[in-house]
């Protein structure tokens, strides 16, 4: 790898060149790359990446991938409790028009041939009467659905969205790996890699004329909307919900594309009408997109046991009443058994052989094709042919029959001689490679080359056409094994860009800014996001009061250039707060032993029976990976971090302390002043009204001390007030005044109760009558209450009054505006939209 000193420093074509030479001095001519080394668009990449990493490849990875995670782009495996970030490698694979041209005319012709057959398979099934389709592979796969037989889906179409996986061969020939056809995943993931090496490498889109991504996804959400009975419809994005692998990835394209992000229990069917519950009522829904399990879809028609589903789905279907995409039951072709008819049936439904050809298959449901799948075991792979893990292989997973021991050779034969239709022998496929940005001995970095499979996207337009995605993503193994079959999922993708010898239309996915009409509805509320909003003001409020109690025991009691410690009295009330709490058992005493050990198990404990600050911080955290199509990428970021794990305690309780102030910050300056603000406003004034209450109930009755008065001011962060308005000294009745009972103070008990009452009124009712709603009528009642007291009679008694009605109004709030179960209707004032 050349060094800053060989080169001229802003020789950026040398560097390109120099690269370029090296690597395909170490790799074969299968690669990519060195196929194609005198293109000069390769040349032209390679010098924008320079232009980012000098001569420092480590540089360029590191800007792209923090890029992607700026966009906020992760994805969970299955089993892990948090978020990876999405890896993206810095080099992307570049395709010509003219290749392009032949893989995107390949993957439409391959749609209407899967449209075609699933059309015939839900309808009139000629292609099993006639013997071009075995019964056995559509009856014995779990995702045919029948309950959707006979059934013309609304829009006349099974599929609306597709991916198809291509393998590139090292002598350049692309075929078919597999159909994705259920939910396809990934579609997200490539307008993000785009994005993040847009943002890293700004002068490739000119220099290249890169194809865009915008005009496919608006070609798919017009399709989406043409086949609505509506004229302005309401789409929503089906998701299982954040634990979802691609959960990331389903929210950024629900933002990208406007939709409405749901699940199952935000919707309800009624008189066969699909409607999502809001604040408001429930409001039609038109069109779901779907990316649950299709046997999960509802429970009535398919599995009973679904608690993600939607009762009577399929039933508003039917009716032509809600458009899903894909249709229930195209699952059934994603078997890698059609593999080996669908050459036969392209001829006869199309007319043609396949543009792009599928990898050979055999299916083991014929005894001659069982037959020669064990005879030629040694260079097969050997695979599940409905993709449930049968009992003769080993972990249920694809595997290479070359590497079956005698033992696992034996119990492959016996099970495939009991049910031979759960197998498949398919070839092995060498793919090609591409150059990725590897770790290198002695912790360098180097061009590697790594195989590769591309995953491309077809949707439906407004025409019913098929709009190909030009580029899709690229999946980077990790090893140099160039199989297919043991590459996996790969650790690392790359961006695909299509270029051509045209400038590229700067296409944008949002419309001419004069044709689309203004509006200031933000548009609708879910219940369920209305709940997580709350909830996570309710949090983020709670963990810093707890904060705020464990700042003021520590530094005003232990730490010995703090100043004057603080009588054991009110040291015993501060304990009393935080164990109160739940955040930590009751020390043995007040020393300072014990109180350090308090204060370390209130902030940081794991262990489930302490409500800890960690554990405060863990519940927000989730809220906010649950509403991340809601929330800014810096507060999800700010969400996400870690507990600080260095300096003291006292230090670490300060960057806790910051973070919680930039979250205030952020909700308070960059959040836009709808419904889902103030959801998240109110939880934050219910749960601050609860803690003053308690506060001043603890340190601000008759006979409080001195130090007792200063620290109700510090926890209410009202010490500079107190001081700038009272110059002779602390005393009770002005402490108690100024955080309980002045509307002016921001952190008073008073100023809290009147912005709930304030949001209350501003949030939709569902009764025309102009009555108060319970939870209005409780708002009020707290508001007389506090602003008829006066600081020298408040007592315990009646903030023992408030806090309790505090809680009956959270429960109000919670009932009128959350979900409740199978209550899909709140009969009473139901709106229909």
């Amino acid at each position: 790898m050349a060094t800053r000193a060989a080169l001229p420093l802003l020789d950026a074509t040398a560097h390109a060149a120099r690269w370029i030479a090296d690597y395909c001095a170490r790799e074969h001519a299968g690669d990519v790359l060195c196929a194609q080394a005198h293109d000069p668009a390769w040349t032209a990449m390679f010098e924008e990446l320079v232009a980012v990493a000098g001569d420092d490849l480590a540089h360029a990875r590191e800007r792209v991938q923090r890029h992607a995670e700026d966009i906020g782009t992760g994805f969970r495996v299955a089993g892990d409790s948090e978020e990876r970030p999405w890896p993206v490698s810095p080099v992307p694979l570049l395709i010509g028009a003219p290749e392009w041209a032949g893989i995107a005319a390949g993957v439409r012709q391959r749609a209407d041939l899967l449209e075609t057959i699933l059309a015939d398979l839900y309808g009139e099934a000629r292609l099993v009467a006639r013997g071009l389709i075995p019964a056995a592979l559509v009856a014995g796969s779990p995702y045919f659905l029948r309950p959707m037989a006979g059934l013309l889906p609304p829009g006349g179409f099974h599929l609306r969205f597709l991916a198809v996986d291509l393998g590139r061969g090292p002598t350049g020939e692309w075929r078919v790996l597999g159909d994705q056809l259920r939910a396809p995943a990934g579609a997200g993931y490539a307008l993000e890699n785009r994005l993040a090496v847009s943002r890293a490498m700004g002068g490739l889109q000119s220099r290249l004329n890169v194809e865009r991504h915008a005009p496919f996804f608006a070609a798919f959400r017009d399709g989406l909307a043409a086949a609505c009975r509506r004229v302005e419809p309401r789409i929503g994005l089906l998701t299982p919900g954040r634990y979802d692998p691609s959960y990331a990835e389903q929210a950024h394209l629900a933002r990208y594309l406007g939709l409405l992000l749901v699940e199952g229990a935000d919707l309800a069917v009624r008189e066969d009408r699909l409607y999502v519950r809001t604040i408001g009522g429930l409001k039609r829904v038109d069109a779901l997109w779907r990316r649950t399990d299709p046997r999960m879809l509802d429970p009535l028609a398919f599995d009973t046991h679904s608690r993600i589903g939607v009762p009577g789905l399929v039933d508003a279907m039917a009716a032509h009443e809600v458009v899903v995409a894909n249709a229930p039951g195209v699952g059934v072709l994603e078997s890698r058994a059609f593999g080996a008819f669908l050459p036969q049936l392209a001829t006869r439904l199309l007319g043609e052989d396949l543009k792009l050809p599928n990898i050979a298959t055999w299916w083991c449901g014929g005894p001659k094709e069982a037959a020669h799948v064990l005879d030629e075991l040694d260079s097969l792979l050997i695979a599940p042919a409905f993709g449930s893990p049968p009992l003769g292989l080993p972990d249920g997973r694809p595997t290479l029959g070359a590497e079956l021991t005698s033992e696992q050779r034996g119990a492959l034969a016996a099970d495939m001689a009991r049910r031979p239709q759960d197998y498949v022998g398919q070839e092995i496929v060498r793919l090609s490679t591409m150059p990725a940005v590897d770790v290198q001995e002695g912790g360098g970095r180097a061009l590697v080359a790594r195989p590769f499979t591309l995953r491309v996207f077809a949707a439906r337009d407004p025409d019913g056409g098929w709009r190909v995605l030009p580029g899709g993503f690229a999946r980077i193994g990790e090893q140099a094994d160039a199989r297919a079959s043991v590459m996996g999922e790969g650790n690392w993708s790359a961006d695909v860009i299509v270029h051509g010898p045209s400038p590229v239309a700067p296409v944008s996915l949002l419309p001419p800014s004069d044709s689309i009409h203004v509006r200031r509805n933000p548009g609708t509320l879910p219940s369920r996001v209305a709940d997580n909003f709350f909830w996570l003001g309710r949090y983020l409020e709670r963990g810093e009061a707890l904060l705020a109690a464990i700042r003021v025991m520590l530094g005003n009691s232990i730490e010995a250039d703090a100043g004057a410690a603080l009588a054991p009295a009110t040291v015993g009330r501060l304990v009393g707060l935080v164990t109160g709490a739940g955040a930590g058992p009751h020390p043995a005493s007040l020393k300072r032993a014990d109180l350090v050990q308090l204060a370390r198990t209130a902030m940081e404990a794991e262990d489930p029976q302490w409500s800890s600050v960690r554990a405060i911080n863990a519940l927000a955290r989730g809220i906010g990976q649950g509403s991340r199509d809601r929330l800014s990428a810096d507060m999800v970021r700010l969400l996400d971090a870690p507990v600080p794990s260095r300096g003291g305690l006292l230090d670490r309780a300060g960057s806790l302390q910051r973070r919680y102030a930039a979250l205030s910050g952020l909700s308070a300056e960059h959040m836009g002043r709808t419904a889902a603000w103030r959801f998240h406003d109110l939880g934050r004034r219910v749960e601050r009204a609860i803690a003053i209450a308690r506060q001043v109930r603890a340190f601000g009755m008759a006979q409080a001390s001195a130090d007792d008065l200063s620290t109700l001011l510090e926890l209410a962060n009202s010490q500079i007030s107190y001081r700038q308005r009272y110059l002779t000294g602390i005393a009770r009745v002005p402490v108690v005044d100024l955080v309980a009972l002045d509307p002016n103070n921001p952190r008073s008990l008073a100023f809290q109760i009147a912005a709930v009452c304030e949001h209350l009124r501003a949030l939709p009712v569902l009764g025309d009558d102009g009555m108060d709603e319970p939870q209005q009528a409780q708002a009020a009642k707290l508001v007389a209450a506090i602003s008829t007291a006066t600081a020298g009679a408040l007592d315990e008694e009646a903030l023992d009054t408030v806090e309790r009605r505090l809680f009956r109004l959270s429960e109000l709030v919670a009932w009128r505006y959350f979900l409740h179960g199978a209550d899909p209707l709140r009969a009473t004032g139901l709106t229909l939209a």
